[in-house]
C-alpha cells in the first residue's frame, strides 16, 4: 500500500484548523503538529499511487489554510 510523509506549511495561527481538517480525510493515518521549518507532519496511505496523488493534490493541498507541502513517498519502513 503506497504511503507518504507530508510536510505542511500553514497560514500563521491556523495549525489547529488544519489538523482538524486533516483528521477528516480518509487515508490520513497520523498527524503531528511540530516546531521548525514545517508546521504539521502527516502520514498518509492510499490503495494506489494515483489515489495517493489525488489525496495530496485534491484534498490536503486544497485545505484553505495550507500554504505549501512537501511530499516524501515512503519506499520502505521498519517498526522498531
Amino acid at each position: 500500500m503506497p504511503a507518504a510523509i507530508i510536510l505542511i506549511n500553514t497560514e500563521i495561527g491556523t495549525e489547529s484548523e488544519v489538523v482538524e481538517a486533516l483528521a477528516k480525510i480518509e487515508g490520513v493515518k497520523e498527524i503531528y503538529e511540530v516546531y521548525g521549518m514545517y508546521d504539521i507532519v502527516a502520514v498518509v496511505e492510499a490503495k494506489t499511487h494515483e489515489s495517493l496523488r489525488e489525496l495530496v493534490i485534491n484534498k490536503i493541498r486544497r485545505i484553505p489554510q495550507v500554504r505549501g507541502t512537501t511530499t516524501m513517498i515512503i519506499i520502505e519502513s521498519k517498526k522498531v
